[in-house]
C-alpha cells in the first residue's frame, strides 16, 4: 500500500525492478522439463505419490507422515525409484532396492514406484492431460521461429504424456526416464539428462536455454553448463530455484509470450 503523502519519485525508485527475461529466439535450442513446466501432470503426481506413501507410512507406522514439503524435498524432479530411495533415507528407512520388474505389492524401492506409477497411469488415463496455455504459446512460438526443442525428462511416461497432451511433434527429441534406464545417466541433480539432452539436440548447452521447475532439475542444467536456466515456480520457491541454478525464475511461461493467456 503507497504510504499517504509519498513523493510519486519516491515510490517509483522503491518499487521493484523486473527481472530481465533472456531472449529464447536467440538460443540454440531450449530443453524443457515436463511435468510443471510443459504439463500439469506434476499436480498428478504429487496426487499419485501421497496415496502411496500415506499408505506406506501408515503400513510401516512411519513418522512423521508424508506431506507435500516432502514431494519438493526428495521426489520431485528424480527418477521414480531414486525418489522412493530418498524419501526412504530421509526417515532412515531402508529397504531393499528389488528390480524394476517388481510387483506394485512388492515392499521394495522398484516395488514402490511401480505402485505409484500405476496410480499416476489410471489418473492419466480417466482425467486426461492438457498443456499449460503459456506453456503452448511459448513452444508455438519458438517452433514458428525454427529453434530446435527437446525435452529432458526424469518420467517414464514422458512420451505418453506428450501424447496425450497433444504436443509430441513440437520436440525432436525426448530424453526421460526410459532413456536414463537404457543408457545409465544418472538422476537429476547430476548434470547427465541435460547433457544428453543437448547432445541429442545437437546443441551446445552455453548457447541454449534449459526450463526446470524443480531444484533437482535446475541443478542439472546448471552442472550441464547451461548459461541460461530458466525456473518455473509452480511451488518450489523462487529462492530455492535460485539457489539451484536457475539464472531467471517466472511464474509461469506466458511471461515469455506476452500475447498468451496466463494460468489462473
Amino acid at each position: 500500500m503507497a504510504r499517504r503523502g509519498a513523493d510519486p519519485l519516491v515510490l517509483l525508485l522503491e518499487a521493484p525492478v523486473p527481472e530481465a527475461l533472456p531472449d529464447l529466439l536467440a538460443a540454440d535450442g531450449v530443453l524443457f522439463d515436463l511435468d510443471g513446466v510443459l504439463t500439469p501432470t506434476a499436480e498428478v503426481h504429487m496426487r499419485a505419490w501421497k496415496v502411496v506413501f500415506d499408505d506406506v507410512f501408515a503400513k510401516w507406522s512411519i513418522e512423521p507422515p508424508y506431506t507435500d514439503a516432502d514431494y519438493f524435498d526428495y521426489v520431485d524432479g528424480k527418477k521414480r525409484y531414486d525418489g522412493v530411495a530418498s524419501l526412504m533415507r530421509s526417515r532412515n528407512v531402508e529397504i531393499p532396492w528389488g528390480a524394476v520388474d517388481d510387483t506394485p505389492d512388492a515392499d521394495t524401492i522398484c516395488g514402490i514406484g511401480n505402485r505409484k506409477n500405476d496410480a499416476f497411469a489410471a489418473s492419466l488415463r480417466s482425467e486426461g492431460i492438457a498443456p499449460f496455455p503459456g506453456s503452448l504459446a511459448l513452444i508455438e512460438r519458438l517452433s514458428a521461429s525454427g529453434i530446435p526443442l527437446g525435452v529432458v525428462s526424469s518420467s517414464k511416461n514422458a512420451e505418453e504424456v506428450l501424447a496425450a497432451a497433444g504436443i509430441r511433434s513440437f520436440f525432436r527429441i525426448v530424453v526421460d526416464g526410459v532413456v536414463a534406464e537404457n543408457d545409465g545417466l544418472a538422476s537429476k541433480p547430476a548434470p547427465d539428462m541435460f547433457r544428453a539432452g543437448a547432445v541429442a539436440l545437437g546443441v551446445d548447452p552455453a548457447r541454449s536455454v534449459a526450463v526446470e521447475d524443480a531444484t533437482s532439475g535446475a541443478a542439472s542444467a546448471a552442472a550441464a553448463g547451461f548459461a541460461t536456466v530458466v525456473g518455473v515456480d509452480r511451488g518450489t520457491g523462487a529462492d530455492a530455484l535460485r539457489a539451484a541454478g536457475a539464472t531467471v525464475v517466472v511464474d509461469d511461461l506466458s511471461a515469455f509470450a506476452p500475447d498468451s493467456e496466463e494460468i489462473a
